[in-house]
């Protein structure tokens, strides 16, 4: 089947060709990434500000955004998503609210409209034609610009208050990996109309901007990486993602739904639970990766990671981990490995004690801590649940990342490459 990260490259070499936005962190040789970042900062909308005798007031359990950017090859699947959430719609205890954009040139199919729109999502039985009203229409709008995420939550929380709240970004995801041809930094969310997306940073900042988000999905691929979590860490409790590429369809969103409307009352962890065992239970034999992280526990991965880097380069083993690098779990982008796979074949390799037990207590934090859930087919049982970057060359902008710049496995990579 064809999975939502097999256009990437065309994609982003389409990108390149294109009108690029007022700020474009991908256009290599001017400002440095965190000057990019300091400058959109003062631009960033406001989160709404708390009103807490409203909030008191609300009666719906959950509000689930989903932001489905279907302005590329994956608009036939933007379509059947939104169909499959109708066969469950909103409830009188849950929302369910989206933003469909659409594109010339890819799928005809129910009007062939072109503009993004805002649904309320309602039940219903028909999968050939969306039936939810639309309560917004706005035309042609960049669903590349990561302050349009940010308008897109904060109106639908505003129209359709909850207690707590769930947000799906849908589209091509790449987590955080440079192309050594394009030197484009890749993300989630993009645009073929405007040829723009939203990058690692811009992600943490429209989280940061969002206000208080109790389960974010990535229904993208490749997304489960510490390079993206750290970026979000402080603006959400779970997180939920693939490792490897997911096929086009993504979610199934009425066995997501389904449960949620059964029980409305679930926690943020058990919905994110849910929107794990949901994928995995569709796909079943398929290849597909899908996990749960603790948002919180990102800031504990720090210690146990640098014990390891100082570990490993006082051990100056450098063949030895290169050989775990090959053998360990990868993905579509070589340079993404599982972390604890890779950990435990270096780890029986080495003749270092503190490698072995720097190693160990960091796989423990990733099964026993962070990772609270993981599903996984048979061709990816060396999966646990978080990947993490190995490349074979230094690349620059990896250091102006958050993860970067909190833990040294950037220092590690500069290392082992020498």
């Amino acid at each position: 089947m064809f999975r939502k990260t097999a256009a990437a490259f065309a994609i982003i070499t389409a990108v390149s060709t294109m009108v690029s936005a007022a700020i474009n962190f991908d256009i290599p040789n001017t400002k440095t990434l965190q000057q990019e970042i300091t400058a959109l900062e003062l631009s960033v909308p406001a989160a709404p500000a708390a009103d807490k005798a409203a909030h008191a007031k609300v009666d719906k359990e959950w509000t689930v955004m989903v932001f489905i950017n279907a302005k590329n090859n994956l608009e036939k699947y933007g379509l059947l998503d939104m169909n499959e959430m109708e066969m469950i719609g909103s409830t009188d205890k849950v929302n369910v609210v989206t933003e469909l954009g659409r594109i010339a040139g890819y799928d005809s199919s129910d009007g062939n409209w072109i503009s993004s729109r805002r649904y309320l999502v309602v039940k219903d039985a028909n999968m050939a034609k969306i039936a939810s009203p639309v309560v917004k229409d706005l035309g042609k709008v960049d669903m590349g610009d990561y302050k349009h995420l940010i308008d897109f939550v904060a109106w639908a929380k505003a129209t359709y208050p909850a207690k707590r709240y769930m947000l799906v970004v849908w589209n091509h995801g790449a987590g955080w990996i440079k192309s050594r041809s394009m030197d484009a930094t890749k993300g989630i969310s993009y645009d073929d109309e405007t040829g723009n997306h939203i990058n690692t940073p811009q992600l943490g900042m429209a989280l940061k901007a969002m206000g208080k988000i109790d389960v974010y999905g990535s229904d993208a691929c490749l997304m489960q990486m510490p390079e993206v979590n750290y970026e979000i860490k402080d603006y959400v409790d779970y997180i939920v993602g693939s490792e490897e590429t997911e096929p086009g369809d993504g979610y199934t969103y009425n066995l997501l739904l389904g449960p949620l409307a059964a029980k409305p009352t679930m926690t943020g962890a058990e919905l994110g639970k849910l929107a794990v065992d949901a994928y995995a239970d569709h796909y079943g034999t398929q290849d597909h990766t899908q996990s749960l992280v603790l948002a919180s526990a990102m800031n504990g991965l720090i210690a146990p990671i640098n014990n390891f880097v100082k570990a490993a380069m006082a051990a100056n083993e450098k063949a030895l981990i290169k050989t775990a690098m090959s053998g360990a779990q990868a993905y579509a982008y070589a340079e993404n490995k599982d972390l604890w796979h890779f950990l435990s074949l270096y780890a029986a390799s080495s003749k270092d004690a503190n490698v072995k037990t720097t190693a160990k207590a960091l796989q423990d934090y990733l099964t026993g801590t962070l990772v609270l859930h993981n599903r996984v087919n048979s061709n990816y049982s060396d999966s646990h649940g978080l990947a993490i970057y190995m490349p074979n060359s230094v690349n620059s902008a990896y250091a102006e990342l958050a993860w970067a710049k909190a833990a040294q496995w950037d220092e590690f990579i500069a290392w082992y490459v020498k």
